[in-house]
């Protein structure tokens, strides 16, 4: 078995399963990294590397947010894109049983449930963004209407100014 096949995960396969134009990115990581470390390693703007945040609204309904690595999530931001009175992060051990990814290595493609998911609007700025492969130590990189096809990602201004 090659050693890219071992590192498949379902952010992956649901990638290549929609034939889409992405590449992944694997490093070596023995413990989840900072967005800004991610970013450093693999030698990219900060901006168009995007972490996946997932929240919970005041309704139960869980969102998820794409923000750059170098950015903070405006939960009131995030609560008006989504339509919500009042949006929290999830507590991280929720994180495993409700997305199937851990923290680190959570991507918003290939979850277990998909789930509402807003990117913020400066992803429209780049040729290509990257975000969680879905593991620690994998990233993918693709054009963002690429990701709109396997995930129906909105765009919206959500981060902290």
């Amino acid at each position: 078995m090659s050693k890219e096949k071992e590192h498949k995960t379902n952010a992956v396969r649901e990638m290549e399963a929609a034939r889409a134009d992405f590449t992944v990115r694997y490093f070596e990581c023995p413990e989840a990294l900072s967005g800004m470390e991610v970013a450093a390693t693999l030698g990219q703007d900060p901006d168009c590397v995007f972490k996946t945040l997932v929240t919970q609204a005041k309704s139960g309904q869980h969102y998820v947010f794409m923000v750059p690595v170098a950015c903070e999530l405006d939960l009131k931001k995030a609560a008006q894109a989504a339509g919500e009175k009042a949006i929290t992060m999830i507590k991280s051990r929720e994180l495993l049983p409700l997305t199937g990814y851990i923290h680190g290595g959570c991507s918003p493609v290939g979850m277990k449930k998909l789930f509402p998911t807003f990117i913020d609007e400066t992803a429209e700025l780049y040729d290509r963004i990257m975000f969680s492969g879905g593991r620690i130590g994998c990233q993918i990189e693709t054009p963002l209407p690429e990701l709109q096809r396997v995930v129906p990602v909105k765009c919206a201004d959500i981060t902290v100014v």
